[in-house]
């Protein structure tokens, strides 16, 4: 697979979401599709409210309808099992997503789903995605990152799709608070694993997926970078967490996932501390969490914040990269 391919990808998800844009964002504003804001966040984000959300609907379109245009899969019936299980999780918990965007915005529920739906939602995709795999014979490995050591976990392997599908969507999901946060650091999460699909294994349709969604994605933060005029909200987040962990295990770099998404692993970590150290102690450790709440609130801003997560996030990869390239 050239090089060329690869640049192909990323350009027409690039193009499509780039030209779906303002068709789409009017059409939100319409349907007055607009994101509340908490009343505890920080005051600086009241200004954003009505901002269209449910923009991950594009993302969720670009990626699909290039991957399979780069991949010749329109016929349903040429579709490998890798690409079923990628489109079955952006798909799957793109939907989970949507629903609870639409609850939040259209029936003025403020919290959506409730955590129980939402967790059976993510459950249950996980639970197909691995039967599915295990149909195929995956192998149910891990290996060390940067080592020759594998660990055979025979049915233990179902737990850890679970726990990566439904923790990854989840820690995304976190992720997704500042103009520009999550979109620019799951582009280089996902990047990263393109190139390793790419250059490490190779995985011609896991490649072209990750790449399909970095193109969209940047054609994505031409729209959401400050000041952000859609958002992609649960539609994008979750989409983007569960496919992440899915383009992980397909690749057999479970255990890089957890260094490549490191900014990920943070956020999810400030928000675990934050509320242990609360109901042990009634004290906070951060001034809020998730994380870049808490550098906002030391005076940050949220520019700054972005940018450094962004910076952040391209350590960890060049360093997820490394690592795993370093073997072969």
């Amino acid at each position: 697979m050239s090089v060329y391919v690869l640049i192909i990808t990323m350009a027409i998800a690039f193009l499509i979401t780039v030209l779906i844009s303002p068709i789409f964002i009017p059409f939100l504003r319409r349907l007055k599709f607009g994101q509340s804001i908490r009343e505890e966040g920080p005051k600086s984000h009241m200004k954003k409210m009505g901002t269209p959300t449910m923009g991950g609907l594009m993302i969720l379109f670009s990626v699909t309808i290039t991957t399979l245009i780069m991949t010749g899969k329109f016929n349903p019936g040429s579709v490998s099992f890798e690409l079923l299980l990628l489109l079955l999780v952006l798909l799957g918990f793109g939907l989970l997503g949507f629903l609870d965007d639409f609850i939040k915005v259209a029936l003025k529920r403020n919290l959506g789903l409730t955590s129980k739906q939402k967790m059976a939602g993510q459950i249950l995709i996980a639970i197909i995605f691995y039967f599915i795999l295990r149909y195929h014979d995956f192998p149910t490995y891990i290996q060390i990152p940067g080592t020759s050591i594998q660990w055979e976990l025979g049915w233990g392997y179902a737990l850890l799709v679970v726990f990566m599908l439904v923790g990854a969507s989840n820690a995304v999901n976190l992720t997704d608070g500042l103009d520009g946060l999550l979109a620019g650091t799951a582009t280089i999460a996902f990047g990263a694993f393109g190139i390793l699909a790419w250059y490490a294994f190779p995985q011609f349709e896991v490649t072209i997926f990750s790449l399909a969604v970095v193109g969209s994605l940047l054609g994505f933060l031409v729209f959401n970078a400050h000041p952000a005029k859609v958002f992609m909200g649960d539609t994008g987040s979750l989409a983007l967490g569960g496919s992440i962990a899915a383009v992980a295990i397909l690749t057999k770099l479970e255990v890089l996932l957890v260094i490549i998404g490191g900014v990920f692993v943070l956020e999810t970590l400030s928000v675990i501390i934050q509320v242990i150290s609360f109901k042990t102690t009634g004290k906070r450790v951060f001034k809020m969490s998730p994380l870049h709440h808490h550098y906002e609130l030391l005076g940050w801003s949220e520019w700054r914040v972005v940018t450094t997560f962004w910076l952040i996030g391209l350590i960890f990869a060049a360093l997820g990269i490394y690592i795993e390239v370093s073997v072969f």
